[in-house]
């Protein structure tokens, strides 16, 4: 923890909220980056000439920097100083702000945001340090608050502003916004004071390489599990194991090698060596309630992030700004929740809200699923995303202030690398897995119906790879009928209704199965803290 910082006042003095205009503004960085990702789709596949799940790989990259580095992150910012690590790695934001800008195919693209997900690895936990050394009690409440709601607001930006440039000028122009930004965080980082960290934390290596790999491998596996095989290895596979993928093998791999990091770190806490990350802030069923439920409500916002933009731009071919539209009751809800949450710790618990907030996204998933149409814009559509956002932006904002307020402040650091693990690790896993079990269904839904659809025989068929099915739009797949079959107007026309039924009913498939999701984190957000404001500990 750093030294010759500003501490939070032991009296009733209220400190600066000035540090917390700096860290606002690196939250603001951070989710206005990875925002802007899926509103980009349609750009990036138009521009690299690459399919939607090829694009959405940025955003995994982007969540296996963090997720593999944060702890790292952590303990260097810890031997370096919080604020020296912060201006270096927002100086490293910028950088990859501009491999997005010049970046000439989608390899570029994915390095980029794999600089910038590294970057992110060192501020994620440098915020909740900063915030836990300036800020105690109600300001801290309110900080932690503030971070939720930057999040919120930066997705609802990037939305908007990303959904209008990219109409108009293209997807470049937004992370010329991510630049200035970072600048403007650089500028900002200057009003913190300096520390000079302390150079006697020991920085375990052994411990950092597996949860590293393991991240690494679990991200990947997951992001490949329709490339190359749920379980049978496909052609495009790079290798198999008597057949098998290495999808699923890279996962199991990378479970193993989480278990292992636990006993690693178990054993050298036991040794009463410094540990990559602390876990007795995992000591309790509440703390670890908490972990659980900012894994599931990361998860679940990540494939929403992925699944609407990717509707709206590839399956009905609609521009960025009618992806921004569709998204703002989402997002706006998000921001308005994030900040307004805070004020009911005086009388529910972080137990009562957690449960109610998943029971709402339970609900607004199943019945986005039953009313969603080819029309995102509808009001039943809008009133289930807003329903969905009000019990994400307090799930959000609660699970986090959980595990601030329930750790020591000379544990921030590592809370804020259990925060950064596990929402990035989640934000990867969600992207990831909602691509491939899309592609997946369709899948099945388009080889059920032309089987089954009279006007579509086997010989025509048999001209379509239909062992390679992604989302198209209707006019992509009527071009390449026409020019890459014999099929006649009348079979093309069989063909766009086979893919619209296929795609909708995909869609409703996948957003039950995110309410399933959703559903499982009820009973465990029971073990979340039951206090209320005046009876949450002090660390």
């Amino acid at each position: 923890m750093t030294t010759d910082q500003a501490r939070p006042p032991e009296t009733g003095e209220r400190a600066s909220w000035l540090p917390l205009v700096c860290f606002f503004f690196a939250q603001v960085l951070m989710s206005f980056n990875v925002s802007a990702l899926p509103v980009s789709i349609g750009g990036m596949v138009d521009d690299f000439d690459v399919a939607p799940t090829t694009v959405s790989t940025t955003i995994v990259a982007y969540g296996i920097a963090v997720a593999a580095l944060v702890m790292l992150g952590g303990k260097l910012g810890q031997r370096i100083g919080w604020v020296k690590i912060f201006r270096i790695v927002v100086f490293t934001f910028a950088c990859s702000s501009v491999l997005m800008i010049v970046s000439q195919s989608v390899t570029w693209a994915i390095a980029g945001q794999a600089v910038a997900g590294a970057s992110a690895a060192f501020i994620v936990p440098a915020l909740v340090a900063l915030i836990a050394e300036n800020y105690k009690g109600d300001q801290q409440a309110n900080a932690v608050g503030s971070l939720g709601s930057a999040r919120a607001i930066s997705g609802m930006s990037a939305f908007f502003l990303g959904g209008a440039l990219g109409s108009l000028v293209g997807w470049r122009p937004v992370f010329m916004i991510v630049l200035v930004l970072a600048v403007i965080v650089f500028a900002l980082s200057f009003t913190l004071r300096p520390d000079t960290g302390d150079r006697s934390i020991d920085i375990d290596v052994v411990a950092s390489v597996l949860i590293g790999v393991a991240i690494v491998l679990l991200t990947v596996g997951f992001n490949n599990l329709n490339a190359w095989g749920v379980f049978f290895a496909d052609d495009a596979a790079p290798f198999d194991l008597v057949g098998v993928s290495p999808a699923p093998i890279l996962i199991i791999v990378g479970l193993i090698l989480g278990q292992a990091f636990f006993l690693w770190t178990r054993r050298r806490q036991r040794s009463g060596r410094v540990p990559l990350v602390d876990l007795s802030v995992l000591g309790s069923s509440r703390e670890r309630a908490a972990v659980y439920a900012m894994f599931i409500v990361v998860a679940m916002e990540a494939a929403l992030n992925f699944t609407v933009p990717l509707y709206i731009q590839i399956v009905q071919g609609r521009s960025p700004f009618d992806t921004s539209l569709a998204m703002i009751p989402f997002n706006l809800t998000v921001f308005v929740t994030a900040m307004l949450v805070v004020r009911v710790y005086k009388t529910y618990s972080p137990r009562m809200i957690g449960m109610a907030s998943f029971i709402l996204t339970t609900v607004a998933l199943v019945w986005l699923a039953f009313v969603v149409t080819n029309n995102w814009q509808t009001m039943s559509t809008i009133i289930g995303l807003i329903v969905f956002g009000i019990g994400q932006g307090a799930l959000v904002t609660l699970v986090f202030n959980v595990l601030v307020t329930s750790a020591p402040k000379e544990r921030a650091g590592d809370v804020g690398s259990i925060r950064g693990t596990t929402q990035n690790l989640a934000s990867a896993v969600g992207t990831a897995t909602i691509g491939a079990l899309l592609v997946s269904l369709l899948g099945f839904a388009v080889a059920s119906s032309v089987a089954e659809h009279p006007e579509l025989p086997d010989d025509l068929v048999s001209q379509v790879n239909l062992d390679n099915v992604n989302f198209v739009s209707n006019d992509s797949l009527r071009e390449t009928l026409a020019t890459q079959t014999t099929a006649t107007p009348a079979q093309i026309d069989a063909a766009i209704e086979v893919n619209e039924d296929s795609r909708l009913s995909t869609l409703k498939y996948g957003l039950l199965i995110l309410a399933g999701l959703s559903a499982t984190a009820i009973l465990p957000a029971s073990r979340l803290p039951a206090y209320r404001k005046g009876e949450i500990p002090e660390g």
